[in-house]
């Protein structure tokens, strides 16, 4: 039986030529990513704001202003609402009831729920769900500082187990990864939530487990190929990795596409966010990350100096063609 191969054996890309268009794309995009974030901002969900949310959903489109009046009549605070999912489906978002216990909550969401079905027959509640201020505060920070340690660490890692430019290419990387699913988020408005923090730090999993698969395979050509310039190194090891890379790639993106469109519109945040990310993830790994590794410096080591530990004795073969 013949094994599927989505890239053939022989392939021989030139990624590294593209490096400055590539450059220049990464700054253009992390800019318009800060720009739509600072001046947008995101759409952030009951967890990091706060307050009240309800889901209701509607046998019809509603007019969002004739529901807003009928929520604003009821005295239970300013409603922001927002489609969720489909058109029929609304999200009604409160700020803290008074009294912030149980009942002043559970008496906020009969209130809205029986004004809604008198006024709009066929009206259904589904579900709300509630955050006091103080304990969004705390989710805000504590989401803040997972992704950042989580950044921090993966670089230290990077640091101590290649060469300091390796975890400075996977810092940047990674960053630009973070920014691009932040524009993302304040172009679309999605509701942004715990579910989305969860992804964000998945997407660094995927993200940085493609990247040291790369400059492990980098740092090995480096030892092997000791008269081969840094250029044609980089070209060598996204090749020879490329196999793996689109075929994880692809099979990711078979289980999220069936999650995107099976698994409802509670989910279509995080989906959303995971499928970005695949595809940011790997064209920062192929044409930031390694290509960076030129411009910080990096070069393989000298003919006859000493070898790092290494596999299987490769420190010190000598080039004996380049492979593709």
């Amino acid at each position: 039986m013949k094994l599927l191969k989505l890239v053939p054996d022989n392939t021989n890309i030139d990624f590294v030529r593209l490096r400055g268009w590539a450059f220049g794309l990464t700054m253009l995009l992390s800019l318009l990513a800060v720009g739509l974030t600072v001046y947008k901002g995101l759409n952030f969900g009951v967890d990091f704001e706060g307050g009240l949310m309800i889901e209701e959903r509607f046998r019809q489109p509603p007019d969002l202003d004739r529901v807003r009046a009928e929520v604003d009549r009821l005295g239970v605070g300013e409603a922001a609402l927002q489609q969720f999912g489909d058109p029929n489906t609304i999200t009604i978002r409160l700020p803290v009831q008074s009294g912030g216990d149980e009942g002043a909550t559970n008496a906020a969401v009969k209130k809205v729920e029986t004004a809604l079905a008198r006024t709009f027959p066929g009206a259904e509640f589904r579900r709300y769900s509630t955050v006091s201020g103080k304990v969004s505060g705390e989710l805000i920070r504590n989401g803040v500082l997972a992704v950042v340690l989580a950044v921090l660490g993966i670089g230290l890692f990077a640091i101590f187990r290649f060469e300091w430019q390796f975890g400075v290419s996977t810092i940047v990387a990674i960053v630009h990864d973070l920014l691009m699913t932040l524009g993302f988020f304040a172009l679309t408005q999605f509701e942004f939530d715990l579910n989305i923090v969860a992804a964000v730090l998945t997407i660094i999993g995927y993200s940085i487990n493609d990247k040291i698969v790369i400059d492990d395979r980098i740092r090995e050509n480096m030892r092997r190929y000791r008269k081969m310039e840094m250029r044609e190194i980089i070209n060598l090891s996204v090749n020879e990795t490329l196999p793996r890379t689109v075929m994880t790639s692809v099979t990711i993106l078979l289980a999220l596409g069936a999650l995107l469109f099976l698994g409802g519109h509670v989910l279509r945040g995080f989906t959303a966010a995971m499928i970005l990310g695949i595809f940011v993830g790997t064209y920062s790994s192929i044409y930031v990350s390694s290509s960076l590794l030129i411009t910080l410096g990096l070069r393989a080591e000298p003919e006859g100096g000493a070898a790092r530990p290494g596999r299987g004795g490769m420190e010190n073969a000598e080039r004996v063609g380049p492979r593709n």
